[in-house]
């Protein structure tokens, strides 16, 4: 039983289908297990360290290893040649970097030149202003994951095409299902189209929570629009301050870059 399951589960990956998944429950059972509080997220106002600061494991957890899990994620996707990005100039995937367990997960659109140098996501001039961002929560890089919707560099910089995100974010999801954030950050437009599946302008996209893949999702401005235009960084920094609230972390009221 168990080597005929391995066999289809290996055929399917052969396909390119990485995902499956388990029809909901009964709806009375899914409205009580809504009504039960989530453990672990602490009160407003108290930080938790065990949020951060990678714990072996974490209530509700359904992965032993997430460092080893993710790691099965990046063999899965190999020198990856599913979609036409490959073979417009990429220099190498750039699969995510960040704590396994983190609470705070953040995701872009696609790697850059600096990053396709370098294989890890958000190390150019955004990447920098990133930084900022999550300091001004009073976060460190290491504690937070960072991933893209699509791994490789499109070319010139360009938007990564539909066929490009479709193909790619079945990795990406595989991603947020082991981490298993309390709270999502979709870094612009492509981003939060492609995960929440709406198209949409980003004014009405932003200012609400989103359930998503059992965590909590906000939309703000990508860093490089920010770059763009400076005038932005006090909205996006109110977008920060809700999910900061909603983390459990002190609001300071310093504006990042």
């Amino acid at each position: 039983m168990q080597g005929a399951l391995a066999a289809r589960v290996q055929y399917y990956r052969e396909l390119g289908i990485y995902d499956f998944y388990r029809r909901d429950a009964a709806p009375e059972v899914a409205r009580e297990r809504a009504s039960q509080p989530e453990p672990g997220i602490p009160a407003p106002g108290v930080i938790s360290e065990e949020l951060f600061d990678q714990p072996e494991s974490r209530p509700g957890s359904k992965v032993e290893d997430p460092h080893q899990a993710l790691r099965a994620i990046r063999e899965d996707l190999g020198d990856c040649t599913r979609c036409k990005l490959h073979k417009l100039g990429r220099k190498q995937i750039v699969f995510g970097v960040g704590n396994p367990q983190a609470a705070l997960m953040f995701v872009g659109e696609g790697p850059g030149a600096d990053e396709d140098q370098q294989g890890e996501p958000f190390v150019g001039r955004a990447g920098q202003l990133l930084n900022k961002m999550i300091e001004a929560m009073g976060l460190r890089r290491e504690q937070v994951y960072i991933a893209n919707v699509v791994k490789c560099r499109p070319p010139g910089n360009r938007t990564p095409e539909r066929d490009e995100c479709e193909t790619c974010s079945p990795f990406l999801l595989r991603q947020i299902d082991v981490i298993k954030p309390k709270v999502i950050v979709a870094l612009g437009a492509v981003a939060a189209k492609n995960l929440l599946g709406l198209d949409d302008i980003m004014s009405n996209l932003r200012r609400r929570w989103y359930d998503f893949r059992g965590s909590k999702l906000r939309v703000t401005y990508h860093p490089a629009f920010l770059l763009r235009d400076p005038r932005q960084k006090a909205e996006a920094w109110k977008d920060l301050q809700k999910v900061m609230e909603e983390l459990g972390l002190p609001i300071s009221k310093r504006l990042p870059g």
